[in-house]
């Protein structure tokens, strides 16, 4: 029996801000944002919320299935951008779809978090824990944003992307992961600092940071790594696959793991034109744009990749 995705979701919240929008709010352009990263626009939350857009995501991706709220075991939501501490996003979400029996826990794993998800599942599934799973990647990105960084503001968005998994006769394949927290300064964002009545700082909380040339250098390297090593367990060629669903951070990036990889560029989709990058929303939100299009076959073979803060990264490798 294998883990196999049986139906996809996605939200992106109502507002589209495009380059040409951030013109006129910082010294940017276009030209410079779109030769740099491929972005065109991004959708931004005003009345959303992480929890309100997994929902909305997990709600579509339910009826995609054919599948019930309370037929789900589990629940997991990588996000790096919670709306509360505690409770969890992924409790929340179950509260809200009254999936009374599911289990439901959140996964930071920043970009890399949806896949650390289906790693998960594929995991439980393959002990015989649970039989029908929900992996929800949702972010609200922008409310760790300094905008007035126009080198890190102008590259996230927010929404939330979800997949039904299923134990079932064909699925995954294969999955690698890796971390390597010792390069962990490149891309940052921190929390509360310790403020009680022993030890005292400043309330103000953090932005994003991010070193964008290392980034760029540990993915180019990073992600065809690890495809391969998943395409070798799997014991599936490059040429085989019909489309590689990268997380989608940058344009320049995609263009060189398909070089790398020796792959046509056209099996690469994107939608950062017009998402940008939207952390561990990214792949389902592609995922389920790929599907609701009609370009997924039953008996497809595909590859997943995710990589971001931590650092950390993932790739999978499953039939339709």
């Amino acid at each position: 029996m294998a883990a196999g995705i049986i139906g996809t979701g996605s939200y992106l919240p109502s507002l589209t801000v495009s380059n040409q929008d951030l013109e006129k709010i910082m010294d940017t352009t276009d030209e410079w944002i779109k030769s740099r990263t491929g972005i065109e626009r991004r959708h931004i939350a005003v009345e959303e919320t992480t929890v309100s857009m997994a929902v909305e995501a997990a709600r579509l991706a339910l009826e995609n299935a054919g599948v019930s709220p309370s037929e789900l075991d589990l629940i997991l939501v990588g996000t790096i951008s919670p709306d509360h501490f505690f409770p969890s996003t992924a409790c929340e979400v179950q509260k809200a779809l009254a999936a009374e029996n599911a289990t439901a826990f959140d996964i930071s794993a920043a970009c890399s978090g949806f896949l650390f998800g289906l790693g998960i599942v594929n995991a439980y599934m393959a002990a015989g824990m649970i039989k029908t799973a929900l992996v929800i990647g949702a972010e609200t990105l922008s409310k760790l944003m300094d905008w007035n960084d126009r080198g890190t503001c102008v590259l996230f968005g927010d929404g939330a992307g979800a997949a039904v998994i299923r134990r079932q006769d064909e699925g995954i394949l294969s999955m690698v992961q890796g971390s390597d927290g010792g390069r962990g300064e490149v891309l940052t964002c921190e929390n509360r600092k310790v403020n009680n009545p022993y030890r005292k700082n400043p309330s103000d909380l953090s932005f994003t940071a991010m070193n964008g040339q290392e980034v760029y250098k540990f993915a180019v390297r990073t992600v065809p790594a690890s495809v391969d090593e998943a395409l070798m367990k799997a014991g599936v060629r490059a040429d085989e696959i019909k489309y590689f669903i990268l997380h989608q951070a940058n344009i320049r990036i995609i263009e060189a793991v398909a070089k790398r990889l020796g792959q046509p560029i056209e099996k690469f989709p994107t939608n950062l034109q017009e998402c940008g990058n939207i952390s561990a929303g990214s792949v389902p939100i592609l995922l389920d744009f790929v599907n609701r299009q009609g370009k997924l076959q039953k008996g497809d073979k595909i590859v997943l990749a995710g990589f971001g803060a931590g650092l950390t990264w993932g790739a999978a490798v499953l039939i339709w």
